[in-house]
């Protein structure tokens, strides 16, 4: 059976040291540069290896579109890493889907523009070829349905799904922009998951994001419209729900057997390439 080890990445609340015991920092490296704060935290939760990344740095001083997300995923897939569980703060772009409420992500939609979404962008240091990678499910199906599980069995109330549409910041969206993206479908509205779904796919870990609405973003006439300083008060409210939600998935996580999984997650790259 395959070993398991597990990649959160996170922000505020998540490098809590009653949560990651025998805590070490790994100063490293990739052929895409530093991960954010060029270093890593290895540790364990409830026994298990588990590997932090703070995604806009230790004191959040990284933008969204400056975070290298290349260099983040390739260092957990250096480290090791199984499977990915990822946090991220979003709008709401529906009325049932309230501030402070827990979603499980299903799907994403692409509107950023300045972003490297792939390793295999044919300079020196990446990897050969070009990869024409299926992106549907962005999310490893078997992770989302068992942190839903999981969200139901500590009594977490969540949404079983939702599309995210992630845009490039660090600008709110304007209304407009706002009520587009609700025709488009969408749920949620992040800066963080494009590009680190599809990179977590392309390295083949198995990847979930645990989103918490923070505000409607700027839809909504009879709400007042978002702020980051909205957004980080309602974040630290939610922030405990989140890590109770991932420190009681991961041993379950590491219970089941995921070879089929990570199996067909390389496979798939590998048939992928040119």
């Amino acid at each position: 059976m395959t070993k398991v080890k597990i990649g959160i990445i996170g922000g505020t609340g998540f490098d809590n040291p009653d949560i990651l015991k025998d805590r070490k920092e790994i100063q490293l490296t990739t052929p895409f540069g530093p991960p954010s704060d060029s270093c890593v935290v290895e540790g364990k939760v409830r026994g298990i290896p588990c590997v932090l990344v703070s995604r806009h740095g230790k004191q959040h001083s990284i933008t969204p579109s400056k975070v290298n997300y290349r260099a983040n995923i390739w260092a957990l897939k250096e480290l090791g890493c199984t499977h990915i569980i990822a946090s991220t703060a979003t709008g709401s772009l529906k009325e049932e889907i309230k501030p402070g409420d827990i979603i499980i992500p299903d799907d994403f939609i692409d509107r950023t523009y300045m972003r490297l979404q792939t390793f295999y962008d044919g300079e020196p240091n990446s990897p050969q070829g070009v990869l024409h990678l299926p992106m549907h499910p962005p999310f490893s199906e078997s992770l989302r349905k068992l942190i839903i599980k999981t969200a139901k069995e500590i009594n977490i109330d969540c949404h079983k799904e939702g599309t995210i549409v992630t845009i490039e910041g660090p600008r709110f969206s304007s209304k407009s922009e706002s009520k587009m993206f609700q025709t488009f479908g969408c749920a949620l509205v992040n800066m963080s998951t494009v590009p680190e779904v599809m990179l977590a796919k392309e390295a083949g870990i198995l990847y979930a994001a645990i989103a918490v609405a923070t505000d409607y973003d700027c839809w909504k006439e009879d709400y007042a419209n978002v702020t980051h300083a909205n957004v980080q008060e309602i974040f630290k409210k939610n922030v405990d729900k989140i890590l109770n939600l991932i420190m009681a998935v991961i041993p379950k996580i590491v219970q089941q057997n995921w070879d089929k999984e990570i199996l067909e997650a390389q496979e798939l790259v590998n048939s992928s390439m040119m």
